[in-house]
This record gives structure tokens, C-alpha cells and sequence, in this order.
């Protein structure tokens, strides 16, 4: 999992940075499900198996961390990942790049320790990841098993972005993720699974364009089935290459046995 941790002029980017808190709408959204559009758009997923490393380098993954001992990683804290939380970044100005600036520069306050992070930011044609997957972040629920457990990803919805390749890249992240940490498909969450201790609406409507009137319904399913399809390519490999590994001993042994007979036969003058 190593591979995993490995000038905007002043008023544009104080524009971003007003609209950048991620997941802050708490408006809802009804109306005819979109997961068949976007399964039509995407098409479904191979059932052939997934090279992991290939995947991760596919995932086109940038690395520019916050630095450490700074804002959103002043504090070192430990995680073990056991959820992957997904999330929205609800900002129609700000792309990958300028939310990685802004948790660069501590723009983002709030959280246990005054500054918002979290692992990575994906839009439709890369991701960037903020800080190390074994570091907590702040960005679902204060000091509750969200921020304590789960790997944090953003979705971005600046005004460009193609929508549906940007979840089909998030899914794509979150299956190699689960992978490398060995996190099962039941622990994908949405931030709206997170309650926040404190507010009047505890459970957030985000990632909202995932949601059905404010709550996981029939999208969120599809997305986590595709996250899920994703995966199984990518243990399929581990099995494929069993298979061959187990083909390839049988195929030494019958070799094996061969030479052994040969060597009786001659030596008997057998055949």
C-alpha cells in the first residue's frame, strides 16, 4: 500500500475558499432514480479480472500531502482503516487542485483539532490525495467512528466536471482501497451515515446527488454495487493467479514424474 501514502489570483481563490467546506447543503433531492442513466452511460463492469497494481496506476493518483505537523495533520493520529467514508464536496468553483490548496494553506476550519482533512479528492480524470490512509482525518463526525475508522473521500461537483466519471473513478478508488486494507463491501458508508453529536440534522444529506429525499436509497445501492463489482475484479485476479500458480506445480510435477520414468526405462531398458 506504499503507492497510497507516498497562482489562483487572491479573489478568485477567496471565491473557492468561501464555497469550499465540503457537504454543507442540507437541501433534498427527489425525483426519478439516475443510477439506470448512469449504468447506461458507464456500461456495466467487466467480469474479467483486475491487475491491482494496474488499477491503482489507472486511478491516476497525485500525491500532495498537507504537510506534517501543519493544520489538518498538526496532530499525528493513528488509523486503522475500517470504513471508507464517501462524500461530496457540494462546490460548483472548486476542482481536486483547489481543495488541495486549501487544506494546504489551513483554510478549512472545524473538526476535533480546528482544521477539516481528508484522504482524497477525486474529480473525472485524476485524484489527489491530501494525507497518508494510515492518519486520521476530520471530515464526517467529530471524534466518532467516522473520522476514528473510515478513509475519507471527496467527490467533486465543480462546474466541468463530468459527474458520472467522477463516481466511476470514486468507485474504482474505494474497490482498490478495500483491497489493499481488506475492508469489506458493508463498509462503505456515506457521510450520511455518520451522525454529528450536536446538530439538529445529526445525519447529513451528502453525498447529496447519491441520496433519495435526503436518505441512502436506490442510487446509493448502485453505487455501492458498482464499488463492489469493481472489487470482486480484483480478487478474481488473486484467484487467477492461484489457479496458474497451482496449474504451473502440477505441470512441474508431472514433468518431474516423467523424467523419473524416462530414467527408469532406460536404465531397465523398459519400452
Amino acid at each position: 500500500m506504499n503507492a497510497f501514502r507516498i497562482v489562483v489570483p487572491l479573489l478568485v481563490f477567496g471565491g473557492i475558499l468561501a464555497a469550499l467546506p465540503s457537504c454543507n447543503s442540507t437541501s433534498q433531492m427527489s425525483g426519478p432514480k439516475r443510477s439506470p442513466l448512469w449504468e447506461k452511460e458507464l456500461g456495466a463492469v467487466a467480469n474479467t479480472p483486475a491487475n491491482p497494481q494496474e488499477t491503482h496506476k489507472e486511478l491516476n493518483i497525485k500525491v500532495d500531502l498537507i504537510q506534517k505537523g501543519k493544520y489538518g495533520r498538526r496532530i499525528l493520529r493513528k488509523l486503522e482503516p475500517k470504513f471508507i467514508t464517501i462524500h461530496s464536496t457540494q462546490n460548483p468553483t472548486g476542482d481536486a487542485y483547489a481543495h488541495a490548496k486549501a487544506l494546504k494553506r489551513g483554510a478549512l476550519r472545524g473538526g476535533v483539532i480546528g482544521y477539516l482533512c481528508w484522504h482524497f479528492t477525486v474529480q473525472d480524470d485524476t485524484v489527489i490525495q491530501h494525507i497518508p490512509t494510515d492518519e486520521r482525518g476530520e471530515h464526517a463526525d467529530f471524534d466518532g467512528p467516522g473520522n476514528t475508522y473510515s478513509i475519507g473521500i471527496e467527490m467533486c461537483e465543480h462546474q466541468g466536471n463530468n459527474q458520472v466519471a467522477t463516481m466511476e473513478r470514486t468507485a474504482k478508488l474505494a474497490a482498490s482501497l478495500m483491497y489493499h486494507h481488506k475492508i469489506p463491501i458493508e463498509n462503505i458508508r456515506a457521510h450520511y451515515h455518520w451522525p454529528r453529536e450536536g446538530y439538529s440534522t445529526p445525519n447529513k444529506n451528502c453525498p447529496h446527488f447519491l441520496m433519495d429525499n435526503g436518505r441512502p436509497g436506490e442510487d446509493w445501492r448502485w453505487f455501492v454495487g458498482r464499488v463492489n463489482r469493481h472489487h470482486q475484479r480484483l480478487l478474481a485476479f488473486d484467484e487467477y493467479l492461484r489457479q496458474q500458480k497451482e496449474l504451473e506445480e502440477q505441470q512441474q510435477k508431472q514433468n518431474r514424474m516423467a523424467l523419473i520414468w524416462d530414467r527408469f526405462t532406460d536404465l531397465f531398458g523398459i519400452g
